[in-house]
């Protein structure tokens, strides 16, 4: 049951991480009406663009590989909870509510990655396995 229990945790970084690098991937397509929606909520768009390459682009390809796993799923927790406070907030809206919903399901899968991190199959592993001495 452990052999299958470590084999899950990448498959589940490697869904959660999909979705970040395909929202990430699709903001590079068009960037100035995702930075033109950006400012239709905060101040600073293209600062929120760009902390939203390093967050779903940068810092889901770290989670997908493993690496400072427990670091990135926190780093995407709070960006996924900024965004649906941000853009997901008016509750009279059902769409919105559903996003925020969704936002929030995202937040418990990223909790878990960060209470269980990487998992025997991850770059945190492999670079905290003792190295033995050559022949």
């Amino acid at each position: 049951m452990r052999e299958m229990n470590e084999a899950a945790l990448p498959v589940g970084r490697a869904l959660i991480a999909a979705l970040f690098l395909w929202s990430g991937f699709r903001k590079l397509g068009h960037p100035a009406a995702v930075i033109a929606m950006i400012g239709h909520s905060l101040p600073f768009p293209t600062f929120g663009f760009a902390i939203s390459l390093a967050c779903e682009l940068g810092a889901g390809t770290l989670l997908l590989l493993g690496y400072r796993t427990r670091w990135m799923a926190a780093i995407i927790a709070m960006f996924t909870l900024a965004t649906a406070l941000a853009f997901h907030n008016d509750f009279a809206d059902r769409d919105a509510l559903t996003n925020f919903m969704k936002n929030i399901a995202i937040l418990g899968g990223l909790f878990h990655v960060f209470v269980v991190g990487g998992g025997r199959f991850s770059m945190d592993a492999l670079i905290s396995r003792p190295r033995t001495a050559a022949a």
